[in-house]
């Protein structure tokens, strides 16, 4: 991303249509990088990196689940609070389908058509989080509550704890 030229994506075009006041956070993308690259390059906590998982239940539906940079989703414990038999990580493929997204770019806001949104509950907590704004090396920072006025996620208790 050449600097001073932020990107003007979905994600950004939907945060601005509901006045959500976010900040900008571009940092150097490597791929298979995740969270972790983006805390390291932003230096912030991990745990505030929020990333955009997209995923299928058994019968193929996608969904979005929204978990801590530095956990892990139970994928077991999500079916069970879905009330699915199983979930699933979509293939790169289909979740580019499903969001318009690529992969290590995904947004939970913009998404090429709406689905249905889980957020790990002690996202909630965070006084300010950081979160994808729709292109590979771009976070943006936004007060949880901005997202649930937007998103209007359904809470849930899967992260795997470390």
């Amino acid at each position: 991303m050449p600097a001073g030229k932020l990107p003007v994506t979905p994600a950004i075009r939907v945060l601005r249509q509901h006045d959500v006041a976010f900040t900008d956070h571009p940092y150097d993308y490597e791929v298979r990088g995740g969270t972790a690259v983006a805390a390291r390059e932003l230096q912030v906590d991990e745990h505030i990196t929020v990333k955009t998982l997209v995923m299928e239940d058994d019968q193929g539906h996608p969904l979005l689940v929204l978990m801590h940079g530095d956990r892990e989703v139970s994928t077991r414990g999500l079916a069970r609070a879905l009330g699915v038999r199983s979930v699933t990580p979509c293939a790169p493929e289909a979740a580019q389908k499903h969001t318009g997204y690529l992969v290590g770019g995904t947004s939970p806001f913009g998404t090429r058509r709406a689905l249905p949104v889980y957020v790990e509950r002690s996202i909630l907590a965070l006084p300010r989080l950081l979160i994808n704004g729709g292109r590979r090396g771009y976070l943006v920072g936004l007060a949880p509550a901005d997202l649930v006025r937007v998103l209007q996620p359904t809470p849930v208790d899967v992260a795997l704890t470390p």
